[in-house]
């Protein structure tokens, strides 16, 4: 199993190497960081091919290092304890992969990311410590690559204005704050199993405790996969930092890394009680809808795909959620999808970016003659995030609604729910749709505006990569029930037989049948063979009729009586775990300054207070 220790420590040593290069150099670091990331992608595809390369690994510094800090050669030796099975090697080639694409893209993504200093290394350093986090196997190395991950997140986020140094500190604050949760969980499973391992725990989640334990773990999760409550740092980080990071990080491997470890928990760590099932679903459905109905109402582009990217999240979390085979493959399938399709829609937000200076759909209009290839993924992963058959988003979400109808078949409080999970599924799907047309429409099809930078489409490094998810998209969900299902994402599961209910080779057929078919009716429309004028009313030309803006259009849901209060409440940042958390630590912070007086002997008096409780609790 070399090609692990070459995909880890390839980018580890490549990012470390490179901290030391000037800004000045910045193009030959992203060179130099593109050839690392590949050599690292080639790897995990040996791996991943080598089905036969798993079981435990142990890490350690190779011999000449290890000779020079034994110290820290002894710690891996102990803590670096590494699983490779079928999912972690998935989740490292497509960590690797998106490493890969956002290289490249970076290279002529420049302006953006020249705001942030050391960039490149800190995407290799990601790469590693995220290799390193999906295939560890013991709680405290684990945690201790996910604190690490906490930090680049926080650094690869431009705060070049106050806006962005506040989305800054506030995914800081967020993610470094449910890090601490989960240091408390992981306190608790060592307390209730005496072992840090992960893989086959098992803990009984019927005591308080264990329960305990697995929320503690679980909001690290849905922090970092971006599930709600603790969803609002991605929005913010997706509007003020680059494209190209945000693909990389909330829109990718973030994700990947949250659900996998939820995965873990909810199949490993932990066996779950009918009560958590139930919460799990209800959480995965409210992250739908609620994500869903803030993307309906957003003005800024990579706003907008920030709040699509918690929503989508609710379509894992209510796979897993379910417990059975069926589920937790299409919750797997889902987060597979999400990443291809989400990435793409962020690049391709950079792309149009890049030319016209703004994200703001209010200011944008671009014709799709100046832009093809970007207009064409843009609506491949439009109707790939919808779930617009035979696409891989409609693949993933199809066995997740078949999971629902068969979850509906057991006993318990959240099966004989299913209806309902099963409705807001498609509901939130139906309302995906609604806000694409909004996004294609307001950035492509609301006017004739130029690029201001170069001529028209951008340039082929920020081009490829946009393709080749595109172009995996389709793959993906015309492979689907062929390939895709029986020999990737059911080897995951304990494995199961899955049939489909649908031909997605069939299905592509026919859509694009439908698709030559069209296009011959619109050229045959278009033969001059007829003679045209102008319409008149009443003998007058008939006036110019002004079209109604696509965002008023869409800011009618906010008015509706129903949701009109909720927005309202979510505009005074209500729902906000960080204000509403931050309000209440600044009024304890008001009560407790009373006791600053100034006074010498009143301090003291608080200190000897103090030790007095602390002993008192020591010894009862």
């Amino acid at each position: 199993m070399d090609e692990l220790l070459y995909i880890i420590w390839i980018p580890l040593a490549a990012g470390l190497l490179l901290m030391a290069f000037p800004e000045s150099m910045r193009k030959i670091t992203g060179i130099l960081a593109s050839l690392a990331s590949a050599l690292a992608f080639a790897f995990s595809i040996v791996l991943y091919t080598g089905r036969g390369l798993s079981g435990h690994l142990t890490l350690a510094l190779i011999p000449g290092l290890a000779k020079l800090f034994p110290a820290l050669d002894q710690v891996l030796r102990h803590l670096g304890t590494l699983n490779i099975d079928e999912i972690s090697r998935l989740l490292i080639m497509l960590i690797t992969f998106f490493g890969f694409m956002i290289t490249v893209y970076s290279l002529r993504y420049t302006s953006p990311v020249h705001k942030i200093k050391r960039y490149y290394s800190y995407i290799l350093l990601n790469v590693a410590f995220s290799a390193l986090a999906v295939t560890s196997d013991h709680l405290l190395f684990f945690i201790f690559c996910w604190g690490i991950l906490c930090i680049i997140l926080y650094r690869i986020i431009k705060g070049s204005d106050d806006e962005g140094a506040a989305a800054a500190k506030k995914t800081m604050i967020i993610v470094g704050a449910s890090d601490t949760i989960m240091l408390l969980g992981i306190a608790i499973v060592y307390k209730m199993s005496a072992s840090y391992t992960i893989s086959g725990a098992g803990i009984d989640t019927t005591p308080a405790l264990g329960a305990v334990a697995f929320f503690c773990l679980l909001i690290g999760t849905f922090t970092k996969a971006g599930a709600v409550p603790f969803h609002t740092w991605v929005p913010d980080f997706a509007k003020k930092a680059p494209a190209s990071s945000t693909a990389l990080l909330p829109a990718s491997i973030d994700k990947l890394l949250g659900i996998y470890f939820m995965f873990r928990i909810c199949t490993e760590l932990f066996s779950l009680t009918e009560w958590i099932t139930l919460v799990l679903v209800i959480m995965g459905v409210l992250t739908i809808i609620i994500g869903v109905m803030m993307a309906l109402v957003q003005h800024n582009m990579k706003q907008l795909l920030g709040y699509h990217a918690v929503s989508q999240v609710g379509y894992m979390v209510l796979g897993l959620g379910l417990g059975t085979p069926l589920g937790i493959a299409g919750g797997l399938f889902h987060m597979v999808n999400h990443t291809l399709y989400k990435s793409g829609l962020f690049l391709v937000a950079g792309n149009v970016e890049h030319r016209f200076g703004t994200d703001k759909i209010e200011d944008l209009g671009v014709s799709p003659k100046y832009m093809p290839v970007t207009f064409l993924a843009a609506l491949v992963f439009a109707l790939s995030i919808s779930g617009v058959p035979p696409l891989n988003g409609f693949a993933s979400k199809w066995v997740i609604y078949q999971g629902i109808i068969d979850f509906g078949s057991g006993e318990g409080i959240a099966n004989n729910l299913w209806m309902i999970w099963l409705g807001l599924a498609v509901l939130g799907s139906a309302l995906t749709l609604a806000s694409f047309i909004k996004l294609l429409t307001g950035v492509f099809f609301r006017g004739e505006r130029k690029p201001v930078k170069g001529n028209y489409e951008a340039k082929i490094s920020m081009i490829a990569p946009v393709s080749i998810l595109a172009i995996v998209c389709i793959l993906t969900g015309v492979l689907a029930t062929a390939f895709i299902m029986p020999k990737i994402i059911i080897p995951l599961t304990s494995g199961f037989e899955y049939h489909g209910d649908w031909q997605a080779g069939m299905v592509a057929i026919m859509v694009l049948v439908s698709m030559v078919v069209g296009v011959l009716f619109y050229l045959a429309g278009n033969i001059k063979k007829f003679r045209t004028s102008d319409s008149f009313i009443g003998g007058e030309p008939e006036p110019e009729v002004t079209g109604i803006s696509v965002l008023d259009f869409y800011k009618t849901i906010t008015q509706a009586p129903f949701f009109a209060p909720l927005y309202r409440a979510a505009a005074r940042k209500w729902f906000d775990v960080y204000d509403v958390g931050k309000s209440i630590v600044l009024y304890f912070n008001k009560i407790f300054s009373v006791a600053h007086t100034g006074i010498l002997p009143f301090y003291i008096s608080w200190l000897i207070s103090g030790l007095v409780i602390l002993l008192i609790i020591m010894l009862i």
